[in-house]
C-alpha cells in the first residue's frame, strides 16, 4: 500500500520539480512578458505596423505622387481607403510609404543613442575621479539644453550643405538622424553608469577579477550583459520619442523635403485643409498614435519582464 502511494505521489514530485528546474533568464523574460496583456497585443499590432509599411506598397500599388485633379480631396472611397489630398494623390500609398522614413528614422535614432549612450555610461563607470566626472559634467550639460531650438536650429545651418554631398533624402535623413540620437543618449548614459556601479562590485565580478580576467572581458561578459534590461527599455522609449521629434521637425517645415511624405510633412500638408477635409491629417496623426502608443507599451512590458524583482 505504502508502494502504490509512493508511485501515485512520484507524477506529483515529478511535475512539481519541473516547475522549480530553473530556467534562462530570457525565457523566464519571455514568460513574464506574455503576462503584460497590454504588451503583448502591443506588440502584434506594432509588428502589423511595420509590415504593413514595409510590404504594403507591394500590395497596393498606386504611385505616391500620382496626381488626379477629378478626385482631389475626396473622402475614404473604395479606390481610396483613406481618402486623396489637395492633388488627387492617394493617402494609403502616401502614409505607407512615408511609414517606412518615420520608423527608420525612429529605430535608427535610439540606435544612436543607445551606443552613445551606453559607450559613455559604461566608462564613467568603470572609471574613478576625473574621467566619471568630466562624462557626468558633459551629460549634465547636454540634458540642461533645450532640445527643440537647438533641433532646429542646427538642421536648419547644416541641412543645405550636407544635402549637397549626399543628396537631399540621404542628407536630412542622416542630419534629423544625428541630431535626435545627439539628443537622446544622455538618460541611457545616467542609467549605465548606476548599472555599473552597482555591478562592479558584485561577487560574480570579483571573482573574474581574482581569475585574472582583464578590464574589457569583465566589462563585455559580465556587466554589460547584466545591464541590458534597462538599456532595452530606455532604446523602445527612445523609438517613440524620436519619432515624435521626426514628425514635429516635418510638421514645421524642417524636416523632408515636400516630396517625401513622412507622417509628420503629410500633417504639415493637411494643416490648412482641416475644415473641409479632415481625413487628410487623421490617417496619418492615427498611424503616429499608434505607433508610440504600442511602444509605449511594448517599453512597459519589456520593464517588467527584465526587471530582476519580479523574478519568480
Amino acid at each position: 500500500m505504502a508502494g502504490s502511494t509512493l508511485a501515485s505521489a512520484t507524477p506529483e514530485i515529478a511535475v512539481a520539480a519541473a516547475r522549480r528546474a530553473p530556467t534562462s533568464p530570457w525565457r523566464e523574460a519571455w514568460r513574464r512578458f506574455r503576462k503584460h496583456r497590454m504588451a503583448v497585443v502591443s506588440a502584434i499590432v506594432l509588428t502589423l505596423l511595420i509590415l504593413s509599411v514595409l510590404f504594403g506598397p507591394l500590395v497596393w500599388t498606386l504611385a505616391i505622387d500620382d496626381i488626379d485633379f477629378t478626385a482631389r480631396l475626396q473622402g475614404p472611397t473604395w479606390a481610396h481607403p483613406f481618402g486623396t489630398d489637395d492633388l488627387g494623390q492617394d493617402i494609403l500609398a502616401r502614409v505607407l510609404y512615408g511609414g517606412r522614413i518615420s520608423l527608420a528614422v525612429g529605430f535608427a535614432a535610439m540606435t544612436v543613442a543607445v551606443l552613445v549612450g551606453v559607450t559613455v555610461g559604461a566608462v564613467a563607470g568603470m572609471s574613478r575621479g576625473r574621467t566619471d566626472t568630466a562624462l557626468m559634467w558633459l551629460t549634465d550639460l547636454f540634458l540642461s539644453l533645450p532640445e527643440l531650438p537647438l533641433l532646429l536650429l542646427i538642421i536648419y545651418l547644416f541641412r543645405d550643405a550636407l544635402t549637397k554631398v549626399v543628396g537631399v533624402e540621404m542628407g536630412v535623413f542622416i542630419l534629423i538622424v544625428s541630431v535626435i540620437g545627439g539628443f537622446r543618449w544622455m538618460p541611457v548614459a545616467r542609467l549605465v553608469r548606476a548599472q555599473f556601479f552597482s555591478l562592479r562590485e558584485k561577487e560574480f565580478v570579483e571573482a573574474a577579477r581574482a581569475l585574472g580576467a582583464s578590464r574589457t572581458r569583465i566589462v563585455m561578459q559580465h556587466i554589460l550583459p547584466n545591464s541590458l534590461g534597462p538599456v532595452i527599455v530606455a532604446g523602445t522609449i527612445d523609438v517613440a520619442a524620436a519619432i515624435i521629434a521626426e514628425s514635429t521637425l516635418s510638421f514645421l517645415g524642417l524636416g523632408f523635403p515636400p516630396d517625401t511624405p513622412t507622417w509628420g510633412r503629410l500633417l504639415f500638408d493637411a494643416k490648412d485643409n482641416l475644415d473641409f477635409a479632415p481625413h487628410w491629417a487623421i490617417f496619418p496623426g492615427l498611424m503616429i498614435f499608434l505607433t508610440v502608443l504600442t511602444i509605449n507599451f511594448v517599453g512597459d512590458g519589456l520593464r517588467d519582464a527584465l526587471d530582476p524583482r519580479r523574478v519568480g
